[in-house]
Parts: C-alpha cells; sequence; structure tokens
C-alpha cells in the first residue's frame, strides 16, 4: 500500500488497512498514527502503535511483559502453564473424563495416557478458548494396518477442531488425513513423522472462533503448528469445521461456547500421550 505523504509536523496520519470480511483476519488493528517533531531544528519521525510511542520507555505508558520462567528443559512446562497430565495416575484422575464427565478408561502407561479400544474419547475437565498447547504422542512399536487404520487419533481444540494423530512414516493416505492435518481441512506443509514407536510432539497456537447472536461465524479459527519443531501449520484460517461428514466431505461451522475441552480420539489404536500443558491466550 502507498503511503501518504506527510502533510505537517502537526498532521496525524492513520493507515486504514481495509475492512473485516467473515473468516478474514482483521486487519484494523493495530492503528499505526505518524507525526513529525522538531528536534534540535530537526525533522524527527514519531510512530504510534495503538497510541504507544514506538521505543516508549515510560513503563506507565508501556508496561513491561509479565515474567514468565521456562521449563527447565526443551518441552517442559512453563511457569504459567497448565499442566493436564504429568505422567502421574492422579493427575489422570484429577484432569480427565470421558465425554459423558465420567471416569475414563484409557490406561496410564509408562507415564503416559494409552487410548483404550471402545473407551471413547478422553477429554479435560478444564476447557480453553484461544491458547498454547503442547502434547507429546506416540503411536504403536508394533505396526499393524495402513492408512488411517495405522497409528490413528487425533488432538482436539475445544472439543472439535482436530489437529490429526497418525502414524506417517512411510505409510501413504490422504494429504489432508495424515499426520498434523487439519483433519479434512487442511494439509501440512511437510511430513515431519518419527518412525513408530518413538516420541512426537505438536506445539499448536490455536485463536478460537467467534460467533454473533445469530450463530453465524465472524472470525474464524487459526491454527499455527509445529510437529517435532517443524512448522506445518502456518497460521491457517481454519475454513469449516473437522467434523466427518462423509467420505468426500467435512463439517462446517456451528456456534458453540467460547470454551471447550481438550480432547483426544480413540480410534482403536493404542495411541499413547505424555507431557499435555496448556497456556490460555488472550482474543
Amino acid at each position: 500500500m502507498k503511503q501518504s505523504p506527510i502533510l505537517s509536523s502537526a498532521a496525524l496520519l492513520i493507515f486504514a488497512f481495509g475492512s473485516v470480511a467473515s473468516g478474514q483476519e482483521d486487519m484494523s488493528k493495530p492503528v499505526i498514527t505518524k507525526e513529525i517533531k522538531k528536534e534540535n531544528g530537526k525533522d524527527v519521525p514519531y510512530m504510534y502503535i495503538d497510541g504507544i510511542k514506538v521505543h516508549e520507555a515510560d513503563q506507565s505508558k508501556q508496561p513491561l511483559p509479565p515474567l514468565v520462567v521456562p521449563g527447565s528443559e526443551p518441552g517442559a512446562p512453563p511457569s504459567d502453564a497448565v499442566v493436564l497430565f504429568d505422567g502421574t495416575e492422579k493427575s489422570f484422575k484429577e484432569n480427565w473424563t470421558n465425554t459423558k464427565g465420567e471416569e475414563s478408561k484409557w490406561n496410564v502407561v509408562d507415564g503416559a495416557l494409552e487410548s483404550v479400544r471402545r473407551a471413547g474419547y478422553i477429554q479435560s475437565k478444564a476447557e480453553f478458548g484461544s491458547c498454547q498447547l503442547h502434547i507429546e504422542w506416540a503411536s504403536p512399536v508394533d505396526v499393524q494396518g495402513s492408512g488411517q487404520g495405522r497409528g490413528n487419533s487425533g488432538v482436539f481444540l475445544m472439543g472439535q477442531y482436530e489437529v490429526q494423530v497418525l502414524d506417517s512414516y512411510e505409510n501413504e493416505t490422504y494429504a489432508d488425513g495424515q499426520a498434523s492435518a487439519l483433519y479434512g481441512r487442511s494439509t501440512p506443509l511437510v511430513n515431519a513423522s518419527r518412525k513408530p514407536g518413538e516420541w512426537q510432539t505438536y506445539d499448536i497456537i490455536f485463536r478460537r472462533p467467534q460467533f454473533n447472536d445469530e450463530g453465524k461465524v465472524t472470525k474464524r479459527a487459526t491454527f499455527t503448528v509445529l510437529h517435532n519443531g517443524v512448522l506445518v501449520q502456518n497460521h491457517v484460517v481454519l475454513s469449516g469445521g473437522t467434523g466427518w461428514d462423509g467420505p468426500h466431505s467435512a463439517t462446517e461451522y456451528k456456534a458453540h461456547a467460547d470454551k471447550g475441552p481438550i480432547a483426544m480420539q480413540d480410534h482403536g489404536n493404542p495411541v499413547r500421550f505424555r507431557n499435555i500443558w496448556v497456556r490460555e491466550l488472550k482474543d
């Protein structure tokens, strides 16, 4: 976009970035203004972002970020994280249920949650909207089946938006259903899968969708996903739901509450999960 010329030392220029359509990123923020001030006989440009001067040193105007202590090692939860599973039976019982709010039949095996065939989904008691989620998972070392029948599970934000879990190491399936796909909606940029039985990581930055009073989506969800430290979903705007709607269709958005549980899928394969923590993000 071509910038307008500076009109005078007192003039403020407000840059408009266009209207916001449903599902698009809000480009009206931040509001950027500029002015020219005379200092020691010279014109000095000043920029303000949402009313705050660039490089503002006055902490009453531009407070410093709060201190967060990072984890002691890669993947360890930072000090402001909500730890949903730390490898113990106690953590499992305190933080997880089945989808009916009852005790789950999943097992804790060697410090990991292991899905049990026909036990159903598992979900967190705590609910979240926009968040950062870290979760580690491993498909069975004993390889059985192929395609969608091999090491299949899923990680669901708000209980419904799925990042696919699948043994995608030398295992071909449709691209929008392999590991780290937004199921049925977005193919990962690359296949960063490790071998069966090896621990893998998802680091997910999720921004929740928003709806108006009529139940229409006014702001779509976005996903950024790193699989084993590799960027695989780059601030993807989710075009609709990720639920199964037949072999060649996915569900659409349906209005829901501002927060929902973290959930994992029982797809008949004994997939394991560990080191699960969440940081809530402001919308």
